[in-house]
This record gives C-alpha cells, structure tokens and sequence, in this order.
C-alpha cells in the first residue's frame, strides 16, 4: 500500500448495505460513486439524493454520486477503494465483467462487504474474485465483518466493525480510511475467520428466527445462538481462523445481531418459516435478498467435505431442502446423544 491516501471510492451495488457503506465512506472524507445496475434506478438516485428503493430515509451527502450501467463504470478516476457490496449471488458476475478494469490500478483494495460462501463451488468472497479477476494480487483484498445493519450505519448510528486482508497494513489502510465519527473499524490479517463468521452467522440467524416464530421461548433461542457460534468456530478454526476473531466482532458479534436485531432479513425469513410459512412464502414477505438461505446449502457441504459437525445448520439444511418439520427438527437437535461441552477436535456440538 505504502503511503498512498484512499481519497476516492467506488461503491458496487445501490441496495441497502451499499448505500449506507456510501454514505459513511463520505462521512469519512472520501469521494465516493454509488454503482446502480440499473441505469433508471441511478438517475433516480441523483435526482432525489436518497435511495427511495431500500433507504429511503437516508440523504446523500455532497460526496456521493450515484452512476449506473455499465458505462458509467469507465469513467472517473480509478478509485483507490472498490467496494463490493452486491449480493453474494452476483459477485462473481459483477467481478468478471468489470473487475479488470477497476482494479488494475496497483495500489487499489478491493474491500469485499458481501457475506457468504458459493453453495457450488464452496468458494469465499475472497477466493470469488480472485477466481473472478485473473492475476488480482490477494493481498490487495479486504473483507468487511462485524455488526452492522445498513439503516443504523445510514443513520449515523454507533456501529464498530472489522477489516480483514492478508496483509495487516492493507486492513490498516482500509481501516483508516472508513473510520469516522461514530463508526470505529478494527484491523486483522485473519480474514478466513471473518469471511466465515460473517457468511455462517445467517444460517444461525435463520434457525433463531425459526424458533422465534414457533414460539421455543429465549432460553431455546439463546441456546441455539450460544451451540450455534460453537459449530460455527469449529469449521472456522479448521479451516485456518484464528479462535478470538469468532469471539469477536465478525463472529459473536454479528451473530447476536443478527439474530435478535428487527432487521435481520434472515431472522424475519426463519420467523415466517417457525409461523408456518413455506420457503417461497417467507422469502416474498421480507421482499428482500436473505443471503442465509444460499449459505445454508454451502454449510451443509462445506461441513460434510471438512468432515466437521455442525448440527444446527445441518438441521436448517433439512427444513429448508429435505422438508424436515419445525417439531422434528426440534426433536432431532434435543436427542442427540449428550456430551461434554468443550469437545475438542472436528466432531461434536
């Protein structure tokens, strides 16, 4: 990185999360573009200097200019920081189509603010653009973890998050560029625990919403966070994380968030499911993209490849796919075989 200032940003994806990163990189001093895919959605944008779709409470302030379609991204100055805050889904698409262009400057970070594992090819963000944008420097990318709702960051709400990269200097650099007023960022260099925390955490979200909506009560839901952040450190640990950053803000953190906050989407989804609701009928209630649904394919998988147990997302993966009932699936958590808490090694939860 060296001494070189990130002054200028690009913003990947107007929904609500990238809008509010938008917003907060301005806060912070940055120039920054908002990308619209959709060319009307930006002009909207523009004119009205809010985000009427997904944040519409929100003002822009000076230093964001919303662009969209795909030409608005050649032109500018190459931005310093490239945000990607699309859903998970289109990450790879988004990345294929533009991402050689966008960062072929040396000294720019890709800063990944999606969260999720691909169910096909088991793949993280991180490895996602690196498969995405052939001969891309790895430790020019940075992953964004932690508690962070979209409307409270929006809102200028007291929010601290974590910047991962390889390379601690370029998660300093990150850091210090979106830190400002009352969003306070922290640096590490283990960014395979926050990539998993964050991706896996919405799987638990899901099953604690679930028992929200059926009505188990706060005991079953603060059990099932506290099991859940144990399965969720155990593949994360065997897969190189270091064990403090699950119990810290990308990991318990968010997950708490995430699964007691009203905003959840993935908590409101798991809601309507414990309610009765089916698969199709919870994702059109909340109406917007619930990234834990996918992930729960990828838990499944990904624990089954590593040989690692993780029986809530398991059990999620049952209801979601196999239909496996809200009481059954009650029931096959409640009778596993009963053990010590603090199981070492690869089994056990």
């Amino acid at each position: 990185m060296g001494d070189m200032p990130i002054d200028r940003a690009l913003v990947l994806g107007a929904g609500s999360w990238g809008t509010a990163l938008a917003i907060q990189l301005a806060r912070a001093g940055l120039s920054v573009r908002l990308w619209a895919r959709d060319p009307e959605h930006a002009r909207a944008m523009a004119a009205t200097r809010r985000n009427a779709r997904y944040l519409p409470d929100a003002l822009f302030p000076p230093e964001v200019a919303p662009i969209g379609g795909e030409e608005a991204l050649g032109g500018g100055s190459p931005a310093h920081l490239v945000v990607a805050a699309v859903p998970t889904a289109a990450l790879r698409g988004v990345l294929g189509r533009f991402g050689a262009h966008l960062l072929a400057a040396r000294e720019t970070v890709l800063l990944l603010a999606c969260k999720g594992v691909e169910p096909d090819t088991l793949a993280t963000m991180a490895e996602v653009a690196r498969q995405a944008v052939p001969g891309l420097d790895p430790s020019r990318t940075a992953a964004l973890g932690g508690p962070s709702f979209a409307a409270e960051v929006a809102a200028g709400q007291p929010t601290a998050v974590v910047v991962a990269a390889l390379r601690l200097a370029v998660a300093t650099a990150v850091q210090r560029a979106i830190s400002a007023e009352r969003f306070r960022a922290y640096a590490t260099d283990d960014l395979v625990g926050v990539e998993l925390g964050g991706a896996f955490k919405n799987v638990i979200a899901l099953a604690a919403g679930l028992c929200d909506g059926a009505g188990f009560g706060q005991n079953a839901r603060a059990a099932l966070i506290t099991r859940g952040l144990a399965e969720i450190t155990r593949l994360a640990v065997h897969m190189g994380a270091h064990p403090a950053t699950l119990a810290g803000l990308a990991g318990v953190g968010d997950l708490v968030l995430t699964c007691t906050g009203g905003l959840s989407r993935n908590r409101r989804v798991g809601m309507a499911l414990g309610r009765g609701a089916t698969l199709d009928e919870a994702l059109a209630e909340v109406g917007q993209v619930a990234e834990g649904v996918r992930t729960t394919r990828a838990a499944h998988r990904l624990a089954r490849r590593e040989g690692v147990e993780m029986p809530i997302c398991e059990t999620m993966h049952a209801i979601l796919y196999d239909g496996l009932s809200v009481e059954d699936a009650l029931g096959r958590l409640l009778g596993r075989a009963l053990r010590t808490e603090r199981d070492a090694g690869g089994s056990g939860a």
